[in-house]
């Protein structure tokens, strides 16, 4: 199975690799990960511990950044480096003064995993919701560093939890300590046989208690509002937007403010032909 696993993987980023000149967040993916280790090697300070963030993509970070923000507040010398697999997270928070260094995750090789824990020398991990890495993990657990999963989320079907789920339940066995979202999941873990499992919540709720803390008025922003019923959808997909479409046609006096997932030129191009009308705002949000 682990031959098979690092078959997929190797599939996987040839793929990406095939597809990128022809797709511009393949294309992202890859140029962000080339020559990964010399840049690096080049840019980390070697001998210094640090403390390694892992987030899927934009959406794992804002979730996790109670977390990370409360970690730089009582630990204000401590280095961290934060990684994304996905470009969506990437490319937003590549210059985000929560950390000292932010990086694609290599792929997830035996190789590049010894070579980049090498390199960051952790302290300790913390990978937020999900994300299971075979070799990454393996070789923390090998080496004996924390790794801690926060907000972390099971469903039943997962193959974790499937009679040939053997090989991914090893996975799981490399995390020190699971904080979970829900009670479901914690006794999903326990049925399975692993006890170092506590319910803490969903970390978004600290996100969102925070956010009207940092309250910043948009002039152009309020000049559309005006005194209008208004609707923020965010991270939304080409059929949200159409169904937003045709919620609109029902609600005609209500402005609506859309804050797509994915900002490439086509789905940028979709949503106009949806919202003709509609003013493009920091080329993220729509004013519509």
């Amino acid at each position: 199975m682990r031959l098979l696993y690092s078959l997929g993987i190797y599939l996987y980023g040839l793929l990406l690799r095939l597809v990128a000149p022809f797709h511009s967040k393949a294309k992202l993916w890859v140029d962000g990960r080339r020559d990964w280790y010399a840049y690096m090697s080049q840019t980390v300070e070697t001998g210094q511990k640090h403390i390694w963030f892992h987030f899927a993509s934009l959406g794992e970070f804002e979730q996790g950044r109670a977390v990370l923000e409360s970690i730089k507040k009582d630990f204000p010398t401590k280095k961290i480096v934060i990684t994304f697999y996905s470009p969506s997270g990437y490319e937003v928070r590549k210059n985000t003064n929560l950390a000292d260094y932010v990086f694609y995750l290599p792929d997830d090789t035996a190789k590049n995993a010894k070579l980049f824990i090498d390199l960051i020398n952790p302290e300790f991990v913390i990978f937020t919701k999900y994300e299971y890495w075979y070799h990454y993990f393996s070789e923390l657990q090998n080496r004996q560093i924390p790794l801690l999963m926060i907000s972390a989320i099971f469903r039943p079907d997962q193959i974790f939890f499937q009679s040939y789920g053997g090989f991914f339940r090893k996975i799981l066995s490399a995390v020190t300590y699971f904080f979970m979202q829900n009670e479901e999941s914690v006794h999903l873990l326990k049925e399975h046989g692993f006890r170092n499992v506590g319910l803490t919540g969903d970390t978004r709720f600290d996100r969102v208690v925070e956010l009207p803390k940092q309250l910043r008025r948009i002039p152009e922003v309020a000049q559309f509002v005006g005194e209008s019923p208004v609707l923020v959808a965010g991270s939304t997909w080409l059929e949200d937007e159409q169904i937003l479409k045709e919620m609109m046609l029902i609600f005609p006096k209500w402005k609506l403010i859309l804050a797509p997932h994915e900002i490439h030129d086509a789905h940028i191009k979709s949503i106009l032909e949806l919202f003709p009308d509609a003013l493009q705002f920091l080329k993220l949000s729509f004013l519509c």
